[in-house]
């Protein structure tokens, strides 16, 4: 049962139990108590693991660094014992040598190839810029691989609300996303779409 409360019109998950869980860098370290699993893509230092704290109301459970490409494994996070955020790593750090980054790609094919487990992927973006290449080889590979997306569009906070459509636009069009798969914006900083980015995830792994 999910841990949902009325506040304002919108069932909000509470969030009771948060906690890091494992930095996996093989198959058989990945998590076997069959929880359903939210994953986290996006280049180096786009803000995936502010995005986490903001959604489970912590201020450091997820490991922020000013350091690109520091996070090397698939880090898991288990919130109130009924899913798991997987932060995987980022991509597109040119200081990170070829062989680390064919090491990386190498456990994230793995993964989106033969996770059974996983329900959704978010794929972050900051919304103040055209998605890169990486972004949109990502995308395309998890079209190919039907892996049901997710848009997060973060940094919202960064540009004019009245600008949000615009750029909004300019990230659908660059990756030349399908029109059935949401954009959320999101604010790692306010909060703004927290609360749109729970009520799909909590729909999707009740599916």
């Amino acid at each position: 049962m999910m841990n949902r409360s009325q506040s304002n019109g919108w069932q909000e998950y509470k969030i009771t139990s948060a906690e890091f869980v494992i930095s996996a860098v093989r198959p058989d370290q990945l998590p076997e108590d069959a929880l359903p699993e939210i994953a986290l893509a996006g280049r180096s230092n786009v803000g995936k693991s502010s995005l986490i704290n903001r959604m489970i109301q912590r201020k450091s459970l997820a490991r922020t660094s000013s350091q690109p490409g520091k996070t090397q494994q698939l880090n898991y996070y288990r919130i109130n014992g009924q899913l798991y955020f997987v932060d995987f790593p980022g991509y597109g750090y040119a200081k990170v040598s070829k062989v680390q980054r064919e090491k990386w790609g190498q456990i994230i094919e793995a993964y989106i190839r033969e996770r059974e487990r996983l329900k959704l992927l978010l794929l972050i973006i900051d919304i103040r810029h055209p998605p890169t290449q990486d972004d949109r080889l990502m995308y395309d590979w998890l079209k190919h691989h039907g892996i049901p997306v997710c848009i997060v569009a973060t940094k919202s906070d960064k540009i004019p609300r009245g600008k949000w459509d615009k750029h909004v636009r300019m990230v659908r069009d660059t990756l030349r996303a399908e029109s059935s798969d949401p954009v959320v914006l999101f604010s790692s900083e306010t909060g703004n779409g927290r609360e749109d980015l729970w009520d799909l995830i909590l729909r999707v792994i009740a599916e």
